[in-house]
């Protein structure tokens, strides 16, 4: 009877609407006390169902005032790999909320998390990822929290080269979320990140949904000592003009972040000239998104700018 009756909320609470109905009827407060001593495909159910309710923040309040998070931490230690799917669905969607990130740091969540990367389910991998992301960024001290995990770093690392889009996609993702410490940054560099981002980038060229978030993590690598250099060396500067080119907005507002930090580097100008990127980036200075307009102007400008050394230096001879 439970198992029909939570199967039934799960799949109901997919469309937004009721999530709402069931935020007036704190139905998340009545969903928590059956994330335990309960059977698994019950407790399956409910956290698939709080996953969904958690598209709404009121219900991310109310799961965590009910203790909501505790109970998910706890199933992390499961092996059942539909439960850990949703249980990670569930925390991930309740660690957009910065309290509740707090929280489920507090009670070891990103490190059984993070323990959960190294399963050979490449579901359960990539939603531990998508996890992990909302838990870093949404935390004061990410970047002490992501150190702490001995072999952490390595690890993210060694699943680029994983053959499954969906785990691509998501570790990219935490790639670039981890990068925004420069320690951190530091660390995956010494791992190898740069040359495995930049065989990504060729490779994955007619996949917009992985390849905005390979972009995404260039952008936040280029950050770290040599490493935009390097990207240039390796080839990445010419395929991420081709992304400009995308419909998909993610992926060629990555793009633009991406190419604008490469531009600070003289000789990545010159293949951005040579591939004609001012002319998709033109265009996007007039976006309504300003970081995007931003990230397009400067590029353009450091384009220019070697232009006209270049012209400088010409006369002079």
């Amino acid at each position: 009877m439970l198992d029909g009756v939570t199967g039934a909320i799960w799949k109901v609470a997919i469309d937004r609407e009721n999530c709402l109905v069931f935020r007036d009827l704190k139905l998340c407060e009545s969903l928590v006390p059956l994330l335990h001593s309960q059977p698994e495909e019950v407790m399956i159910n409910v956290a698939g169902s709080i996953a969904e309710c958690a598209k709404i923040p009121e219900n991310i309040e109310q799961i965590r005032k009910a203790g909501g998070l505790t109970h998910l931490v706890n199933l992390l230690s499961g092996t059942n790999p539909t439960l850990l799917i949703n249980v990670a669905h569930a925390l991930g969607k309740c660690a957009t909320e910065p309290d509740s990130a707090t929280i489920i740091d507090k009670y070891d969540g990103v490190r059984l998390l993070w323990s959960l990367l190294k399963s050979p389910n490449p579901q359960v991998q990539s939603s531990a990822a998508w996890a992990i992301c909302p838990c870093i960024d949404n935390n004061k001290d990410a970047g002490e929290m992501v150190r702490s995990l001995v072999g952490g770093l390595e690890l993210i690392v060694s699943l680029l080269k994983s053959d499954n889009r969906e785990v691509l996609a998501s570790i990219c993702s935490a790639v670039a979320n981890i990068a925004k410490d420069e320690q951190n940054l530091a660390v995956l560099t010494d791992h190898g990140v740069v040359p495995i981002l930049s065989k990504l980038v060729v490779a994955h060229a007619a996949d917009d949904y992985v390849k905005g978030h390979i972009a995404d993590a260039i952008g936040r690598c280029c950050i770290w000592g040599n490493n935009r250099k390097e990207f240039g060396a390796r080839g990445v500067v010419k395929p991420l003009v081709r992304y400009l080119k995308s419909k998909d907005t993610f992926v060629y507002k990555a793009a633009a972040m991406a190419l604008f930090h490469l531009s600070l580097e003289p000789e990545n100008c010159v293949v951005m000239h040579e591939n004609h990127a001012k002319q998709w980036l033109v265009n996007m200075v007039g976006d309504d998104d300003w970081v995007l307009q931003e990230a397009a102007a400067g590029c353009i400008a450091n384009i220019r700018h070697l232009a006209l050394a270049n012209d400088i230096s010409k006369s002079g001879r």
